[in-house]
């Protein structure tokens, strides 16, 4: 678990915890997600605050066969999903034998065994 709270990451999750998710983006409409200064694509450091879709897309997913040591006796699987402008790479929540490429799934927070937390996805029907 981290001892500090990391402004711009921890603001994020603290907003997908409430619904609330949000990404930047700049004037030329690339998106990114926080904690950002900059547009990761073209450097502008005009940025606006934009509403996360409440749902995306699979793109690929694993499973992590050698965790790390907080996720010891777990098999985590790790989503990159689009989300329009983003995206969104999360631990999966729910059953992964569930999960397939095109699934619809909606942000969320997880957390590791030790108590931090991370962005998670899940399936939007569970949502």
């Amino acid at each position: 678990m981290r001892a500090q709270r990391e402004d711009g990451y921890d603001d994020l999750l603290d907003a997908l915890a409430d619904d609330d998710g949000y990404y930047y983006a700049c004037p030329a409409g690339h998106g990114s997600l926080p904690p950002r200064e900059v547009c990761p694509t073209c450097g502008d450091d005009e940025l606006t605050t934009e509403p996360l879709p409440d749902t995306g897309t699979v793109v690929t997913f694993t499973e992590i066969a050698v965790p790390s040591p907080s996720f010891s006796g777990q098999t985590p699987v790790v989503v990159i999903a689009d989300f329009g402008p983003v995206r969104l790479t999360g631990r999966f929540v729910d059953e992964p034998d569930r999960l397939e490429v095109g699934s619809a799934v909606a942000p969320t927070v997880a957390s590791s065994p030790d108590g931090g937390r991370h962005v998670g996805v899940r399936l939007a029907s569970e949502r």
